[in-house]
């Protein structure tokens, strides 16, 4: 609930400080007092545009202040999340407009953008004026009022539905994106596929590359390296006699064995010796097989330079490297298999999007039937409330009609009716109501639906234009009723609305400076009696609308005792 509203030179209103409370306040005061601005204020509290009008004449900006008590977790955690904080469960929002009618806000302690405001006082106040009947005629918003009633007397499976359709629309954006890309896919598929062909043709693997260049290195010096071979083979072990590594070994161990009886120490020095034998003749062996490695045909030169221009001819296309050809060999095979497989994903989604509908159509059908009950309850409920608020022949009627498209609140389209006058065909509210039948059928359908609506402040901005008498007292009593669930803020020129509310502010314009001067005062006791009489005659000080008027807060007095539980 709002507990106080701070004012300072918004319109006539030069400072001003409104401390509010539950249940029912009437807002009361003379034409040109800024009744008004009472609202202005609220709605600037609750993001509307503002303009430097609604500065003071003389001042270079108006502040409002509003402080509100909430717990609701929709607001806390939009506040924080824009950086804010609710302490202690109290929330506070400024709004600041200057002279050249730029606006600056804050909520919660830190700057927001006015779009914030919007946000969060959604969940916080609803306003209900002649001027300002948006939520009324706006099809979103009477399909809104429709499904909180249905919500409040039957259990509508809104949320299954809301869960349903976004799988659906998730799996058709989906299905779209696969069709939409399907030519680049295609061509994307093809040129992957005709890298991979020409990779698998070569069969390249990882470091040939390199072994290529080795021997063709060892082929162009083929010469030279068998002329070394063969010279490192004949000192080591001659195929001629003579004086090779083996034979001068041999020599060095046979000596050495001849006297190795006369000093066993030379025992070791043998095996040593005949170790190195046998090392270099392995050695011998070695250097023989890498001599007749060297041996190339023409077939071998050939093969090799065209396995060379091969890997090359791939590295210059696919590289730099052979190990970037090898790399793209396999994305490229991963590639075409997500690719490949995307007509059975344009499948699968088709079978998902079908079952989604299926159960769509299902719990669509259930949410249909739930509006439709609901609709005619509350068309019977909002044409008795009307009828006690001077539109006694009036009918309202809530037509629910079902399309074959799914939305987002499924397939229903809702529209609120008035027929005038029995036999009168049904006209759209915001077209067959004057501006004052609007804000009593607003009225109305608040007072029906109050215990399912989740908003717990309700200001109606002069709802009871154009009524009096009987009328008036009906408007009273149901805004008092409503104050049973709600917060009720009304700005009225009725005493018979006035007087059932549970607390009274008046608005009382100065006008003897130079510039018209609001204040706003607290009624109690004889002052709202005075109010109350000024009200009913345009006389306060007149003993019979006095008497009047103390008749009518006992009798509003009488009343509210009735409704406490």
């Amino acid at each position: 609930m709002i507990s106080e509203i701070s004012i300072r030179d918004l319109g006539v209103i030069e400072s001003a400080r409104m401390a509010l409370s539950p249940g029912f306040t009437a807002v009361t005061g003379e034409t040109g007092a800024g009744k008004t601005m009472v609202v202005t204020a609220l709605g600037l509290l609750l993001g509307d545009r503002a303009d430097s009008s609604v500065v003071r004449h003389g001042s270079d900006k108006a502040v409002v202040e509003g402080r509100w008590s909430t717990a609701l977790a929709d607001v806390v955690a939009r506040v924080e999340e824009l950086g804010g904080d609710v302490d202690d469960g109290e929330l506070v929002v400024t709004r600041t407009v200057n002279s050249e009618g730029r606006s600056r806000a804050a909520l919660g302690g830190v700057g927001a953008p006015i779009s914030a405001l919007a946000s969060v006082g959604e969940h916080l106040v609803a306003i209900h004026g002649q001027s300002d009947q948006i939520r009324l005629k706006s099809p979103v918003a009477q399909r809104a009022a429709l499904d909180r009633f249905a919500s409040g007397i039957s259990d509508v499976p809104f949320a299954r539905y809301s869960e349903l359709f976004a799988s659906w629309g998730d799996a058709r954006t989906r299905r779209e994106q696969l069709v939409r890309s399907s030519e680049a896919r295609r061509a994307e598929a093809s040129e992957l596929r005709e890298a991979v062909l020409e990779i698998e043709g070569v069969a390249p693997v990882a470091g040939e590359d390199v072994l290529l260049r080795e021997r063709a290195e060892r082929l162009a010096n083929s010469d030279d390296l068998r002329r070394a071979a063969h010279e490192a083979h004949e000192a080591l072990a001659s195929d001629e006699a003579g004086l090779d590594a083996v034979q001068l070994v041999e020599t060095a161990r046979r000596a050495l064995e001849r006297v190795v009886g006369v000093d066993p120490a030379l025992e070791t020095l043998v095996t040593q010796i005949s170790e190195a034998s046998l090392m270099i003749r392995e050695a011998s062996q070695s250097v023989a097989h890498y001599a007749n490695g060297l041996e190339f045909d023409d077939g071998d030169v050939d093969g090799l330079h065209e396995r060379s221009a091969a890997i090359s001819a791939l590295v210059r296309k696919f590289g730099p490297t052979l190990d970037d050809v090898l790399a793209l060999q396999a994305s490229a095979s991963d590639r075409l298999w997500e690719l490949d497989r995307t007509d059975d994903e344009i499948g699968e989604l088709d079978a998902r999007i079908g079952d989604l509908e299926v159960e769509l159509d299902s719990v669509a059908t259930m949410i249909t039937a739930r509006r439709q009950a609901a609709a005619e309850l509350l068309s019977q409920r909002v044409t008795d409330e009307i009828h006690a608020l001077a539109m006694p022949t009036a009918q309202f009627v809530v037509r629910v009609q079902t399309g074959d498209e799914f939305t987002s609140f499924g397939r229903d389209s809702v529209e609120f009716l008035l027929m005038p006058h029995p036999g009168a065909d049904p006209r759209p509210v915001a077209k067959g109501a004057s501006g004052g039948e609007l804000s009593r059928i607003m009225l109305a359908i608040e007072v029906v639906i109050a215990g399912t609506d989740s908003v717990p402040t309700l200001v109606f901005d002069e709802v009871d234009a154009g009524v009096g008498g009987a009328s008036a007292l009906e408007i009273g009593r149901r805004l008092a009723r409503l104050s049973q669930s709600a917060q009720v803020i009304v700005v009225t020129h009725l005493a018979q609305v006035a007087a059932f509310a549970d607390a009274h502010l008046n608005i009382v314009k100065d006008t003897s400076g130079d510039i018209t001067e609001s204040t706003i005062t607290n009624l109690a006791g004889e002052t709202r009696v005075s109010e109350v009489a000024r009200l009913l005659s345009g006389t306060p000080d007149s003993d019979n609308a006095r008497a009047h008027a103390s008749e009518l807060l006992e009798m509003a007095r009488d009343f509210r005792t009735s409704l406490a539980p």
